[in-house]
């Protein structure tokens, strides 16, 4: 009898969770595997493009109920201190990572998801159109396999993908502060060899979450002496070091942040979210990005896969997933990464803003254009 491909999903981020919730609620085996226990911190903007919310209040989220700000201006601002302000035409919301992720591993488990928390998967093997996975010396199979395992990964290394063999020259630093700060605004702020987002989460809380070049912790030997001798020449970065409450005793940081190009298939594995393609966090949207991409291709799965898989149903949802994604996502991402080229160095970021001050008009045009539409 023909049935439904068993699934199962290497890492429990945004795409993950996703993923699983609707995989599972269309009657589908869902195995999802994170190397952490929910809740759990991770270094993140801490935004979401208002394009996710009618397809999270679809899930039964609704962020208002989980008491998320709401975010309608943007200021970005050059080392100088200069700034350009605009308004965010859909909005957004801010809103932990720790509270958001488990929120959705809750909606998850009540589908009946299974889930392997706490372990590492050390290895993923294709034959016969079969995967066996391999995990804290168990192996797991499945006929589908879902990589959304991230940034960076060992599991990258283990497929020998091209883009974990690209140094990246950037690390990400996060922490959670209290300060007075306008709860309807995120503020980029540029500094030498990087950038730095703040922005309300809810309550008291506000995310400030930094992404800065590796050779400023080689040169000054530690995080706090980057944010001394480096993000503080900004005048405002100056003043919410100085003055902040910081809730963590540490950062939350990952390293090795990479924006290049990434293969959406490998071996046949469905790369989504960040480890399908990151955007630059100067656009902050890949919190919507990451959810969108999980609904496109769990869509993919449900309509090709629904009574079994064949190797003619494995090429077919390749190829559509492939070419939706493309279709919404890379010129996104591409205009990201351009962006992002005209900060991060003194120079440019002030000629960057200068610009966009007499031209506001384009500073909101390069807006909508790392921004979709509502899903």
């Amino acid at each position: 009898m023909s049935k439904k491909p068993k699934i199962f999903i290497a890492g429990g981020g945004l795409a993950g969770l996703t993923n699983a919730i609707l995989l599972s609620k269309a009657g589908f085996e869902v195995c999802l595997a994170e190397r952490k226990f929910y809740p759990f911190h991770r270094v993140c903007g801490e935004y979401v493009s208002n394009e996710a919310l009618p397809f999270l209040k679809s899930l039964g989220l609704n962020p208002e109920d989980l008491q998320a700000s709401k975010l309608e201006k943007l200021i970005i601002a050059a080392p100088s201190g200069k700034t350009i302000l605009a308004p965010l035409d859909l909005g957004g919301f801010g809103i932990s990572r720790y509270t958001l992720d488990e929120q959705l591993y809750l909606i998850a488990k009540q589908q009946g998801v299974e889930f392997l928390l706490g372990e590492k998967i050390t290895d993923i093997q294709y034959h016969d159109e079969q995967f066996n996975i391999l995990l804290a010396g168990k192996t797991y199979q499945a006929d589908l396999v879902i990589g959304a395992f991230g940034k960076r990964s060992n599991l990258d290394k283990q497929l020998q993908r091209s883009s974990f063999y690209k140094r990246s020259p950037y690390m990400g630093v996060k922490y959670h502060v209290k300060l007075d700060f306008p709860k309807d605004t995120i503020r980029l702020d540029n500094f030498e060899g990087g950038y730095c987002g703040l922005n309300s989460i809810g309550t008291d809380s506000y995310c400030l979450c930094y992404l800065s070049e590796n050779k400023h912790l080689k040169k000054y030997g530690s995080i706090a002496a980057v944010e001394e001798q480096v993000l503080s020449k900004n005048p405002f970065l100056k003043e919410v070091f100085r003055h902040a409450e910081f809730i963590w005793d540490k950062p939350e940081t990952i390293n090795e942040i990479a924006f290049e190009r990434k293969t959406l298939i490998e071996n046949h594995i469905l790369m989504c979210g960040d480890t399908a393609g990151m955007i630059a966090p100067l656009c902050g949207n890949g919190m919507a990005i990451a959810i969108h991409s999980a609904k496109i291709l769990s869509s993919c799965i449900i309509d090709i896969c629904p009574d079994g898989i064949n190797p003619t149903k494995r090429a077919q949802l390749e190829k559509a997933y492939s070419q939706t994604w493309q279709q919404e996502f890379a010129q996104r991402l591409f205009i990201g990464r351009t962006i992002q080229k005209l900060f991060g160095q003194n120079v440019l970021s002030e000629m960057a803003i200068g610009g966009l001050n007499h031209f506001p008009k384009v500073f909101s045009f390069l807006i909508s254009k790392t921004h979709g539409e509502r899903f």
